[in-house]
């Protein structure tokens, strides 16, 4: 299934999501606990970069000591447009299929090609969810990175999930493809900021 699954659909939402969001709204709260808005900005920033690399297996000197981590202050004054294009630029990298074989790095993590990019879909799905409900705005992703996305997250049993995820979160019986694979991050589908 890997083989067939195109990142763009789901860059591209995430990129329109990031070139909406204001400088006063850097600083509002997420469903991450630890990160505000301009925090997971500069996250998203940082995997775009780490999973391009992992496709293309050109991995920069230091690779494997880096951690995506979030800090607005890394932002920089350009952000609305750079992130949006290495999001692109992810995308464009996944369309090779050799980006899905062999074995490759994203951070310190080393990883077959095939689960690299299921990782990589995983982090552009549920942090666009992320930055959407920061923002109190839609996420229509596309089925099929919904699906891809959780194809990754089902390889985690309840014994195993460790640092990946929280414990999975219940769903009502009706609850969307999008409801069920946030919760199985350990986030709450009904996730709103709380007032100021």
């Amino acid at each position: 299934m890997s083989e067939l699954l195109d990142l763009g659909p789901s860059t591209r939402q995430l990129g329109d999501l990031v070139r909406s969001v204001r400088d006063d709204q850097l600083g509002l709260p997420t469903p991450c606990p630890d990160y505000t808005l301009g925090d997971l900005l500069d996250h998203i920033d940082g995997l775009s970069q780490a999973f391009t690399s992992a496709a293309t297996k050109q991995l920069p000197d230091g690779a494997g000591d880096l951690a995506p981590t979030g800090d607005a202050s890394r932002l920089g004054d350009d952000w609305r447009d750079r992130i949006p294009a290495r999001l692109a630029e992810l995308a464009a990298a996944w369309r090779d299929p050799a980006a899905w074989s062999g074995m490759t790095m994203a951070g310190p993590v080393e990883m077959p090609g095939e689960i690299a990019g299921l990782v990589a879909l995983d982090e552009i799905v549920v942090h666009g969810w992320d930055v959407a409900a920061a923002l109190g705005a839609p996420f229509d992703v596309d089925e099929a990175s919904i699906a891809g996305a959780a194809a990754f997250v089902a390889m985690f049993t309840d014994d195993d999930r460790g640092d990946a995820f929280g414990a999975a979160q219940p769903t009502a019986a009706d609850a969307t493809p999008l409801d069920r694979l946030v919760a199985g991050t350990g986030r709450n589908p009904a996730w709103t900021a709380p007032p100021a």
